[in-house]
């Protein structure tokens, strides 16, 4: 099979691309950086450069390489987040999410493609009631805070243009493992709580699900085949849970001090509406859709021997 894969360099894409070669694909591998165009070329795959947001670049590229699958895993996320400025933070991704996948969209129609993949969040998108835990057909906030309003209306318009398609949509939960912001060599969530600036805010009793980085990519290989239906699937581990519970596991697990602990108040005047949000009223995401259809399972069922053994 020919499989184009945007943002090939990326945390999802650097773990999908030996999959996809060892498995006998033929991979376009798209990257908007020219330097990683050799790296790309040395794994095995053929290298594009082309910017998602340049609309005749995607026509182009596209057109040249007619691949029966386009797996969209593109972001632009550098340096560390901005979590009272969210949109500001995820604005070039945001673009990614609505003009990029646009773009893609209208290609993959023009060149034939039978499938787009593309890669979603799961979680705080949740409305902020009922359950700790959601499906794929429970209803996104429609009221977030303030400033990830923007950042949410991607992820949304992503999806619609997606499912419209008759594309494939994959919320992914936190990502942990190598190449990720968490991972045992560094990034910006890990340096964080080595340095204890990752507080529990707050009663901590926001629900986070998280993905290790190379279940992301075995997510995308169980939607290839014609036999995998369109729709959305949260590709999750099994084992949604508390702040309070996950953030001091994994402090250990880092050889870190426990994490601080700070009043609700002092976490909103600190750093803004956002991170209070997320500490204590966001949800987790059930992967039985993904199980039962795709028959898709996690190597790390949990994150309790994912941050052990898997970072």
């Amino acid at each position: 099979m020919r499989i184009m894969v945007m943002g090939a360099t990326g945390a999802v894409g650097q773990h999908l691309l030996p999959m996809l070669i060892d498995a006998g694909h033929e991979v376009v591998a798209v990257t908007r950086t020219p330097s990683k165009a050799e790296a790309l070329r040395r794994a095995g795959a053929l290298p594009v450069v082309c910017d998602a947001l340049d609309r005749e670049a995607v026509l182009g590229a596209v057109a040249g390489a007619e691949p029966e699958v386009i797996v969209h895993q593109m972001t632009a996320l550098a340096g560390t987040p901005d979590l009272r400025h969210f949109d500001r933070t995820f604005a070039s991704t945001n673009r990614l999410r609505t003009e990029g996948t646009r773009h893609l969209l209208e290609a993959a129609r023009a060149a034939g493609t039978r499938r787009v993949i593309a890669q979603s969040f799961t979680g705080w998108p949740f409305a902020r009631e009922g359950g700790p835990v959601k499906d794929e057909d429970a209803p996104l906030d429609g009221a977030p805070p303030r400033a990830q309003r923007e950042t949410l209306a991607a992820i949304v318009e992503c999806e619609r243009l997606v499912g419209q398609a008759a594309g494939v949509v994959l919320r992914y939960g936190g990502f942990y493992g190598p190449g990720t912001s968490l991972s045992a060599d560094g990034g910006e969530v890990t340096e964080a709580v080595r340095k204890r600036r990752f507080p529990i805010v707050g009663d901590g009793g926001g629900v986070w699900s998280f993905t290790h980085i190379e279940d992301a990519a075995r997510g995308v290989v169980a939607t290839l085949g014609d036999d995998a239906p369109a729709g959305t699937y949260a590709i999750v581990d099994d084992d949604p849970a508390p702040i309070r519970a996950w953030l001091p596991a994994l402090a250990e697990a880092l050889g870190a001090k426990p994490p601080r602990h700070v009043p609700l108040w002092l976490g909103r005047l600190a750093a803004g509406e956002v991170p209070a949000v997320l500490m204590t009223e966001s949800r987790g995401a059930s992967n039985a859709r993904a199980k039962a259809v795709l028959g898709w399972e996690p190597r790390w069922p949990s994150w309790r021997a994912g941050f052990e053994r898997g970072l």
